[in-house]
């Protein structure tokens, strides 16, 4: 039996054992499931099955599904099970996790999901729900285990064990002064090592790096990244410990930043996936292709503008399409490598001007290449060396624009601190395809005389 099939007898089992009301039967097969497998067949169960499903999974199995559903999914799940065992599953999950969970939620609302929380985890989350979007003060956690520098190593590792459940989520141990600021950082390895009798300001590293609370998520990321660290300290202004995030959060930050600008790049909305109803999906998509649809009216504004080198010339209707497709394609592409340069490198003005001319210069050489090989097939189709000319040289003209275009609308976006990936692939390209028609009739009809 493969996989697939496996999966849809473990599926039928469980829908079985909601249909007849076997609990015993349906917790014993949820106890050898995995939280994201959970997650998975909970999706498959057909809605009005899915309190049930949820009644019967214990706390920790709903903390551990929660986490793999959408933000949505993860509402309509706390309104099923019900206020009671809401409240005692949201003081269960981690802060972090909780913050992403209320971001863009109407103050009303937080409020109402958090009133019957323990009083220390309620006044957790409003601190984070203060901090910006994406920054480093949303994304950290408050389970942390630290120590005063007047520790010995002992006194620190005994500390740990009795934080064992908080050392879960770090590899480090952060020691503070008087003031509570954050004067070093030891790991595990150091502490195992070192003599047990030393202070920890013997082994601790003072030379650490640390991000504040308004740090962005995504600069945390890059230098977790960039030099391997299991967790990074955040501090507020006067350098005190707040919080911390880890490697395992960085990924979840990575995934989401990646699929938010996946989203963006192609126009197809946030939080659009198997599972969305077709009437959402539809409502989240329609603005952005109302807005491309009026730009695109543009398009065929030029082309009745050049009606009459149109109608002399009809064969140059035959390139049309080519020279729209190809200028969007080469914008898209250059888009595509801005975004990811940006997300994986801290661009300085050098580098962004050095980004341009190498950008411009693949432009040129595609353009080439391409413009002759399209002059070469207009004048064997057609038979007419003007013709070929003439297309040849405005794809040239084409791809070296829309290769521009690509790379310096997300670099201004950028500058101005807006998103990058908000210049999508389909606006990229509905701007090309206005500036490609604009060329190639403005070309063709400075040579309309020879083209007759």
């Amino acid at each position: 039996m493969n996989k697939a099939q496996d999966k849809e007898q473990i599926s039928r089992a469980i829908l079985h054992t909601l249909k007849e009301g076997q609990k015993d039967t349906f917790k014993k097969i949820m106890k050898d499931l995995s939280p994201y497998d959970r997650s998975l067949y909970y999706r498959t169960v057909p809605r009005k099955r899915r309190t049930l499903f949820l009644e019967w999974l214990n706390m920790d199995q709903l903390v551990g599904l929660l986490r793999y559903l959408t933000k949505n999914e993860q509402l309509r799940l706390l309104n099923k099970i019900g206020p009671i065992r809401s409240t005692e599953l949201l003081d269960l999950m981690k802060s972090d996790d909780l913050a992403l969970l209320l971001t863009d939620l109407p103050e009303k609302d937080v409020e109402k999901l958090i009133a019957e929380m323990r009083a220390e985890g309620k006044r957790d989350i409003r601190l984070k729900m203060k901090f910006p979007k994406k920054s480093a003060g949303r994304a950290m956690i408050s389970q942390y285990v630290w120590v005063h520098e007047s520790y010995t190593v002992e006194k620190a590792i005994d500390k740990l064990k009795h934080f064992k459940d908080y050392a879960d989520y770090l590899n480090y141990i952060y020691i503070i002064d008087d003031q509570k600021r954050l004067v070093g950082v030891a790991s595990y390895r150091d502490l195992l090592l070192g003599d047990r009798n030393a202070p920890i300001s013997t082994i601790m590293a003072t030379n650490l790096y640390k991000v504040r609370e308004t740090t962005k998520q995504s600069d945390v990321a890059r230098m977790i990244g960039t030099h391997d660290f299991l967790s990074v300290p955040v501090v507020n202004e006067e350098d005190i410990l707040v919080g911390i995030i880890t490697a395992d959060d960085v990924l979840d930050i990575v995934i989401r930043e990646a699929n938010e600008d996946i989203e963006m790049l192609f126009a197809s909305g946030k939080e659009i996936d198997f599972h969305t109803k077709p009437i959402v999906a539809t409502y989240k998509r329609l603005p952005w292709l109302i807005l491309l649809l009026f730009i695109g009216l543009v398009s065929g504004s030029i082309i009745a503008k050049f009606e009459a080198t149109l109608e002399a010339v009809v064969a140059l209707a035959f390139f049309m399409p080519m020279i729209a497709g190809m200028t969007g394609n080469t914008g898209t592409q250059s888009l595509a490598v801005v975004v990811r340069g940006l997300v994986t490198e801290e661009l300085s003005l050098r580098k962004s001007v050095q980004l341009i001319f190498r950008e411009l210069l693949v432009g040129i050489m595609l353009g080439i290449v391409c413009g002759v090989v399209i002059s070469v097939i207009a004048y064997v189709w057609q038979g007419s060396f003007v013709l070929g000319l003439v297309v040849g040289v405005s794809l040239i003209a084409t791809l070296i624009i829309g290769t521009f275009a690509g790379t310096i609308i997300p670099l201004i976006l950028h500058k101005f601190k807006v998103d990058p990936a908000v210049a999508s692939g389909p606006l990229i390209t509905t701007i090309n395809d206005i500036l490609s028609l604009l060329i190639y009739f403005g070309i063709a009809t400075m040579f309309i005389d020879k083209l007759m």
